[in-house]
């Protein structure tokens, strides 16, 4: 039948009151098929449709399993009722450059949401328009290089990043035309303040910017953080604060307090926004009073920068505007004391798994008086001599119901935990206690008590097909295999796949369509 448009008429009718013709030329007419694989010929019915989805959702251990607690990602609740405004028709069907007088709405909200990241952050106001903390980190790089050019001090260009920092930190940095000189992190995993001074002193006349993370990358509230932000700015510099772990500071203080310029916030992290799989995702800047006038604008929001613009560094003037609303409804339910306990309740889940697994494995870095902030690193590569490593660890997880921490970040060799504040403290127990059932069959392997080659840990994950198999020649039991621990028996997640070779897999990609000689003429 005919395409019917919004409001009922069909694109015929509407092509036919315009003296428009809809028939496209035979020279562009497509004579091949097309569409052919099954999935699109299979499912015809609402009741198909929604059974197919479920099937792939059963294939993906997501949050509606288990807590995914991967470190510096901070994977909490994004709650139905912060989600709603996102599929009204008024919030998800505007287009970017809308007039400005048909977007009041949207403008208020805008408005209201600079306002209140500002008081969050400490600074002095905020852009919307990065998206992506990336940008972030590129638009706040490029106003600290307008700041020193409209202060006569072009030659400003030297950015100094800890080698602990996110790896977008040194590539933000280049491609906002800067030159990255890295410092040393000491043994506790924070700053080397006397590398540091050295490198400030070596670099004073030409030092733009300092990249700092706050808590640091390892999970880590450094206690000399604002001396660091002191000695800067005594050398003419400018601090760029990370927003990735904002989560352990919204509340209890701000990047404006310790005393950074500038601080990208990950609204699809700290502020509930769902992310993953390539986003959408909003990495806006906050900024202190001395850079503020150079924020960018845009051809459509021409009064939305500082009086100095930078260029718009994204097409849309505000970013991923329609996923705002999420941040916003998240910061009006949750309030100022609740944005307070969500942070102490992040730091409380992770100090508490910490305390528990402590003695069970090395917790890598911790701060003067022996806590982590809001994520934690342990470290496996002791392990490593006895044949066992991260990756065994992590595969064995999925046996467990459960998804695993960051692998080998920001420490080779390691898995870093953030629970959020979204967990509650019996999901909290249940990881740890995989995690300490994990550590004994490590032990079994140390004490020569099971194949070092051919045990739980090595051939993990183990898929339903695996462990019903009328074969079974493994030197254990299928309940061990798939159920180390009590709970498993009335709620099991079945892996899809059993052990990959990684390495293989990504130097011999294997395309699961339909085979090339069906492309063939």
């Amino acid at each position: 039948g005919d395409a019917v448009l919004p409001g009922g008429v069909s694109a015929e009718a509407l092509a036919a009151s315009a003296d428009v013709d809809l028939k496209v030329p035979a020279a562009f007419a497509r004579s091949s098929s097309y569409m052919e694989h099954p999935i699109f010929n299979t499912n015809h019915s609402e009741t198909e449709m929604m059974r197919y989805l479920n099937r792939l959702s059963s294939k993906d251990l997501g949050l509606q399993t288990a807590m995914i607690p991967l470190g510096s990602c901070t994977m909490k609740l994004n709650a139905a009722s912060e989600m709603i405004p996102v599929t009204w028709p008024t919030v998800g069907k505007l287009h970017p450059f809308a007039p400005v007088e048909q977007v009041q709405g949207y403008m208020q909200m805008m408005h209201e949401m600079i306002d209140d990241l500002a008081d969050i952050t400490g600074f002095h106001t905020v852009s919307l328009q990065p998206n992506a903390g990336s940008q972030g980190e590129y638009l706040g790089l490029k106003v600290i290089a307008a700041y020193h050019k409209d202060n006569g001090e072009e030659h400003r260009n030297v950015c100094i990043i800890p080698v602990s920092a996110h790896g977008t930190n040194p590539a933000s940095a280049v491609m906002a035309g800067m030159r990255v000189v890295t410092v040393k992190c000491d043994e506790k995993g924070n700053i080397d303040f006397e590398d540091l001074k050295a490198k400030v002193e070596k670099h004073s006349e030409n030092l733009s910017a300092l990249m700092i993370t706050y808590p640091s990358t390892h999970g880590v509230f450094e206690a000399n953080v604002k001396e660091v932000c002191q000695l800067i700015h005594d050398h003419g510099g400018q601090v760029y604060m990370d927003g990735a772990n904002m989560n352990a500071q919204v509340g209890l203080c701000s990047p404006g307090g310790i005393g950074a310029d500038v601080c990208h916030l990950n609204l699809h992290k700290t502020f509930a926004i769902p992310h993953g799989g390539g986003g959408p995702g909003m990495g806006p800047i906050g900024v202190a009073k001395q850079l503020a006038p150079y924020l960018p604008n845009h051809i459509n929001a021409p009064t939305s920068g500082g009086t100095k613009p930078v260029r718009a560094i994204t097409a849309a003037p505000f970013s991923s505007g329609s996923i705002l609303p999420i941040s916003y409804m998240y910061i009006r339910m949750m309030g100022s004391d609740g944005l307070k306990k969500a942070t102490e309740v992040s730091i409380l889940n992770a100090n508490y798994m910490a305390q528990r697994l402590r003695g069970h494995y090395n917790i890598l870095y911790t701060g003067e008086t022996g806590f982590v902030a809001h994520e934690f690193i342990l470290d496996l590569r002791e392990f490593k001599k006895h044949g066992v490593t991260e990756e065994d660890v992590a595969k064995r997880l999925q046996d467990f119901n459960l998804h695993a921490p960051t692998m080998s970040w920001p420490v080779v060799g390691t898995l870093m935990v953030e629970p959020t504040e979204s967990e509650s403290m019996e999901e909290c127990d249940r990881l740890v206690d995989a995690l300490v059932k994990i550590r004994e069959e490590i032990q079994e392997i140390i004490d020569g008590k099971v194949d070092p080659e051919n045990n739980v840990l090595k051939n993990a994950p183990h898929t339903a097909d695996t462990v019903l198999a009328d074969d079974w020649d493994r030197p254990y039991s299928r309940e061990k295999a798939a159920y180390p621990l009590k709970y498993l028996v009335d709620n099991k997640f079945w892996p899809s796949v059993g052990r990959l070779d990684n390495v293989y897999g990504d130097r011999n990609p294997v395309c699961s369509c339909p085979p090339l000689e069906a492309y063939e003429e």
